[in-house]
């Protein structure tokens, strides 16, 4: 964990716009954190993690080797275990390697997959509070994108809670 379990963790920005068929945010960035927990029980600290900053835990597995979004839910992916190279922004996008004790908020409509992992990489799930994953592999239609545009985010951040980074990069870039 940081240096104290409450300190805030600053995550790295990227944003995507639209690209081949994958929609990503019209305005929202994804949040990338680094070593957010680095000993012990890394997949249980992100599911208490992510339940105490009100984002429930719902799977542990890897990461499709496809390209895929969701039109309606935000996502956060904690790596618990092992190291992987993805691929965020769909088709053309920007490849980011990441390792045990990452986390990677994805916001809807982001294009996502995993290129390569190590045998042991393990990820934990969860999606904003009230909101259910789809699974799109296709362009989106005039109603997706509406969705996705104006899916409520939810005003906690699942690695720091109420206070930064979600609830300023997020206020400040929705539009």
């Amino acid at each position: 964990m940081p240096a104290h379990p409450h300190q805030t963790v600053l995550p790295q920005t990227q944003h995507f716009v639209a690209h081949e068929w994958v929609p990503n945010h019209p305005h929202l960035t994804v949040l990338i954190y680094q070593r957010v927990v680095t000993e012990g029980d890394i997949a249980r600290q992100f599911e208490q993690r992510f339940a105490a900053n009100g984002w429930p835990p719902q799977w542990r597995d890897g990461i499709f080797d496809y390209h895929h979004y969701h039109s309606t839910a935000h996502e956060v992916l904690g790596i618990a275990a092992g190291t992987a190279r993805l691929l965020l922004g769909g088709p053309g996008g920007k490849e980011f390697d990441v390792r045990k004790g990452d986390v990677i908020l994805l916001p809807a409509g982001t294009g996502h997959r995993r290129l390569s992992a190590s045998d042991d990489f393990l990820v934990v799930g969860a999606y904003a509070p009230g909101q259910e994953p789809d699974l799109c592999k296709e362009a989106p239609d005039a109603a997706m994108l509406a969705r996705i545009a104006s899916l409520p985010f939810p005003g906690s951040d699942p690695v720091n809670g109420k206070t930064h980074p979600l609830t300023e990069y997020w206020q400040n870039a929705e539009k």
